[in-house]
């Protein structure tokens, strides 16, 4: 273990620990990580004393500032790379009706025992007489090697306590591609209601850490299966099921979701772009009819699942600026490229597209390729070829039309100027008029043919041009 604690701030806190009399350990994820080989510049640090004190002693040794947060009994200091936090060791009990513990001073033992799953109880000691050595009370080394999420208490008192703690253990089964242990599952079944303690930010917190997780459909299919989901995230849930008429079922829309969730996040970390997989179908419960001959139909759920985005993302707490913005779009336009590729593709359909998408084209390409996911792979090859030459299309009419980001040539001020009117309908139905002839093509992306384009139709409706030497 000694190899592991060769940064400097390891022997500062060993050297403090025995000159004050102090035993301190490294616990938590920087140990679990170090056996996970993954990197971590996180450090806890457990005392049995007085935290604070401790770490205000190694701050002044290492001449860094540290701050403290007395409420919480803990003080943290950043050194070099480092990010460390110290406690003094702890007990906690909780009432029924919070997720805030009364905290006494305990042992080491008992600050283990608080921990919520045995992979984060290890700890590693840092005083001298037993400085590497790993302490692992509960078994944690042996579900590090078995990938199983277990907690060091019954799982019941551990989730039915901080309730935020069936939303991690989700989180750490997805992030690291782990098993929950099934008594685990189990208590988080029976525990689910609890979740409506904790608040809808610390809930949505662990929600966006499993979305970026490598595959959250992992996660996804823990809180469904537990009946998480169904408490934080109805309209997902919604989703799942088929229906059948006349023997005629439809795809199951909520794991088409969870693997087109899988296939975006081989392509993207984006957590906005893959917020969109996740809601790109979320109105085909209420858009889903049975037409007799035909089959089952979806019929504008993009844009009925457009207009309850921002709903969805007010009720996660979810920020409603331009990432809302950006899913909302992606939304609205995912039908679209896919139309483009089973049809003979005009210039005029890919202005429009390139028009509506602007700079998120490339995200919504993304996304559309992510929803392939028919195991024929007749139509797997036959849509991806097609998706090729919509995208070379894309592009060829993108470095020709420049309408992507595309600003009007002819602005309203112009169109006032030009025929002396004031602001008004006449302006506003020229303005789409421009629009309109340079994505169907009729005139180029261009000032002096958007100039001329506008003296024909003002004059067409009686206006006379008094300014179109001042435009030039």
């Amino acid at each position: 273990m000694k190899k592991h604690l060769q940064h400097p701030v390891f022997k500062v806190i060993a050297r403090k620990a025995d000159e004050m009399g102090m035993q301190a350990y490294a616990i938590g994820g920087f140990v679990r990580d170090i056996f996970l080989e993954r990197p971590s510049k996180d450090i806890d640090i457990v005392v049995l004393g007085n935290g604070i004190q401790f770490a205000e002693a190694v701050a002044a040794e290492l001449n860094v500032k540290v701050a403290v947060f007395k409420n919480f009994g803990t003080a943290m200091l950043k050194y070099k790379d480092m990010e460390v936090e110290f406690v003094g060791a702890r007990k906690e009990s909780y009432r029924s009706d919070s997720r805030k513990p009364i905290v006494e001073n305990g042992t080491l033992d008992d600050d283990q025992k608080r921990r919520d799953f045995t992979i984060n109880a290890l700890a590693i000691a840092l005083h001298a007489d037993q400085f590497g050595e790993l302490i692992d009370p509960f078994g944690g080394m042996q579900h590090l090697e078995e990938k199983l999420i277990k907690t060091p208490l019954d799982p019941i008192e551990t989730f039915s306590d901080d309730p935020l703690r069936m939303m991690r253990a989700v989180r750490f089964a997805s992030q690291l591609n782990f098993k929950i242990a099934e008594n685990a599952v189990e208590a988080i079944r029976n525990n689910k209601e609890r979740i409506k303690i904790v608040s809808q930010e610390r809930i949505t917190d662990e929600l966006n850490k499993i979305i970026l997780s490598p595959k959250p459909s992992v996660g996804f299919n823990y809180l469904f299966d537990t009946g998480l989901l169904h408490l934080i995230f109805p309209q997902m849930t919604d989703l799942y099921g088929v229906d059948y008429v006349d023997g005629r079922g439809h795809k199951d829309n909520f794991y088409h979701t969870l693997q087109v969730l899988d296939n975006i996040c081989a392509t993207t970390d984006d957590l906005w772009l893959r917020w969109s997989a996740i809601l790109h179908d979320i109105a085909k419960p209420a858009t889903k009819r049975y037409e007799p001959g035909h089959g089952w139909t979806f019929h504008g759920h993009e844009d009925k699942g457009a207009r309850m985005v921002p709903k969805i993302f007010a009720q996660l707490k979810l920020p409603l600026n331009e990432h809302m913005k950006f899913a909302q779009k992606l939304v609205q336009l995912h039908m679209r490229p896919i139309v483009l590729a089973q049809e003979i593709v005009t210039d005029s359909a890919v202005r429009r597209l390139l028009f509506e998408a602007g700079e998120d084209t490339e995200s919504l390409m993304l996304l559309c390729k992510a929803d392939i996911t028919t195991k024929n792979e007749y139509k797997i090859k036959k849509y991806r070829n097609n998706f090729e030459l919509v995208q070379q299309k894309l592009k060829d009419v993108e470095e020709r039309d420049k309408v992507r980001n595309w600003q009007p040539p002819v602005t309203g001020s112009d169109i006032m100027q030009l025929f002396g009117l004031k602001e008004g309908r006449e302006v506003g139905i020229i303005k789409n008029q421009i629009r309109e002839a340079i994505l169907e093509g009729d005139i180029e992306n261009s000032r002096e043919a958007a100039i001329a384009f506008t003296i024909k139709k003002g004059q067409e409706i009686g206006l006379k041009v008094v300014a179109e030497d001042k435009l030039n």
